[in-house]
């Protein structure tokens, strides 16, 4: 097999919002079976064509590290998923669209990876508002992913979707809302599979051609 160059790509969030079922959709183009939580960190591979279809296209290796774990965990805990987070490339934050609190905890998941607090507090206020300076100069690509689209009855669904959808606002990131047991929301050509490809080409360009990250 050939030797592809490679990138880091976390997969954030609280626990129960389905990041197993999205990396094994990612990675294996099916739906996870019996979904388990995830004890310290899963690793999957991805194979993704950057700038598929033009004369600049490369194949490169997608890492797609499954951090579990909580947001509220303790000190100790937080301080073993530090060494995860150690030369990544992009983030992919979940959350769960029928939970409103795994939205509003995405702000400290990213403060925790970007090592911008150790323990965050105060990010968030009552109005769910946050210091949107503490990400200005971020140069990590993110990517925000709604799971458990099924499960919004179609009465609520406007409702819940605007709700959301600061979310990639605040983080300058692209938003996919889908439903984890249905690869159709990742189907070659729908915009979903789009913005993902856009999003690992951006991660990918930051990596091995912009050099202006944290990596090295």
């Amino acid at each position: 097999m050939a030797a592809f160059d490679r990138v880091k790509v976390l997969v954030l969030g609280d626990s129960g919002v389905g990041k197993s079922s999205l990396v094994h959709l990612l990675c294996q183009n099916q739906v996870l079976g019996n979904p388990s939580w995830t004890v310290g960190c899963s690793v999957d591979v991805r194979i993704h064509d950057y700038k598929e279809g033009t004369p600049e296209e490369k194949t490169y290796y997608i890492e797609l590290w499954d951090v579990g774990g909580s947001v509220g965990s303790a000190t100790s805990v937080k301080s073993t998923r530090a060494v995860f987070y150690n030369l990544l490339n992009g983030i992919i934050l979940v959350h769960d669209l029928t939970n409103k609190k795994s939205s509003q905890n995405l702000y400290r998941w990213s403060l925790e990876a970007l090592n911008r607090d150790v323990t965050p507090t105060g990010v968030l206020v009552t109005n769910g508002d946050y210091d949107r300076e503490q990400f200005a100069d971020n140069q990590i690509p993110l990517l925000v992913i709604g799971t458990k689209l099924d499960q919004i009855p179609e009465t609520k669904r406007n409702e819940v979707l605007n709700r959301t959808a600061f979310l990639a606002e605040d983080f300058n990131a692209e938003e996919i809302n889908l439903d984890c047991t249905n690869p159709r929301y990742l189907a070659a050509g729908s915009s979903n599979a789009v913005k993902l490809s856009r999003f690992f080409d951006k991660v990918i360009e930051k990596r091995y051609f912009l050099r202006d990250g944290n990596q090295v």
